[in-house]
């Protein structure tokens, strides 16, 4: 497990870390999202150590993180570094090679983890010619092919079709089947909310809200229900301590003032006749991170 606890990071007098703490468990995808300048790619540095910390410490299991540990870990930074003049496949096979790997378990391992990214048909040519998109997907193979235990990544799903997207997301998956903690950050809260176990959220250099998708959404779930009657729904608008949201014929979204009232609105649709389906509405991500850093 990886444990960053106390995290704090100054630049001059501004403050642009504040006591940052969480874990990333193994064998789960933990999705690390924020707004620009919130202090996500700062936190990874840190993590990596690539950059210095002011307070705080990183560990691993509860060790403070070695020189020697983090070689057990793989990056993609949100820009790209890898050398554009040489050959895909080459390319990720020397990485492999820095890592310890003989010159033919290099290439296989290059090789299989290039097609299962889906450049398999570039493996010959050169990173400069590769679109952006499969660029990021070289870059995601220059991160994997030692077989970290621990994996972090910037932003990988930039300039990704949806299709790459869902590749990607494939590879993360089987990786973290195999045990390695995964850590990474996106714009995308669709795809975050889709893909991971684990969220941080962080603004302003804090950490907001942390804890396992379902958890988040238990912690900040309201008192909103989904209606779906076979005959008109328009009743529930007159009913006390009830704001309908939405309404359209048989349904209708609303907020009730407690559990109560929701059960009795549903009591009352029963009595009225079919219902197809009652539900409280979960919050999505994107409803949790507005609430959370406003």
């Amino acid at each position: 497990m990886l444990e960053l606890t106390g995290i704090t990071k100054k630049y001059g007098g501004r403050r642009v870390l504040d006591d940052v703490s969480f874990t990333v468990a193994p064998g789960r995808l933990t999705g690390f999202v924020g707004g620009n300048g919130a202090g996500k790619t700062t936190t990874m540095r840190i993590a990596l150590g690539v950059l210095g910390r002011d307070a705080g410490t990183v560990a691993i299991d509860g060790v403070p993180l070695t020189t020697q540990d983090r070689r057990r870990f793989g990056y993609m930074p949100e820009e790209r570094g890898l050398y554009p003049k040489m050959k895909v496949a080459e390319h990720i096979a020397y990485l492999a090679r820095l890592h310890g790997f003989g010159k033919a378990e290099a290439t296989e391992k290059a090789t299989a983890l290039l097609e299962r990214l889906g450049l398999g048909e570039r493996l010959g040519d050169l990173v400069e010619t590769l679109s952006l998109g499969n660029q990021q997907r070289a870059q995601i193979a220059a991160a994997l092919v030692h077989d970290p235990d621990v994996l972090i990544l910037d932003e990988p799903f930039s300039g990704l079709d949806p299709l790459a997207v869902d590749v990607v997301a494939g590879v993360l998956q089987e990786k973290a089947a195999t045990g390695a903690a995964v850590l990474f950050s996106s714009h995308q809260l669709d795809v975050v909310e889709r893909l991971c176990d684990d969220l941080v959220i962080i603004a302003g250099g804090t950490i907001r809200a942390a804890g396992s998708r379902e958890e988040l959404r238990a912690q900040h779930a309201t008192h909103r229900y989904e209606l779906v009657s076979s005959g008109d729904a328009g009743w529930v608008r007159d009913e006390p301590d009830v704001t309908v949201l939405d309404f359209d014929g048989g349904y209708a979204l609303f907020d009730a003032a407690d559990d109560r009232v929701a059960q009795r609105v549903l009591r009352t649709a029963v009595a009225r006749g079919d219902v197809a389906s009652f539900a409280p509405q979960r919050p999505s991500l994107a409803d949790i991170f507005k609430e959370v850093i406003r």
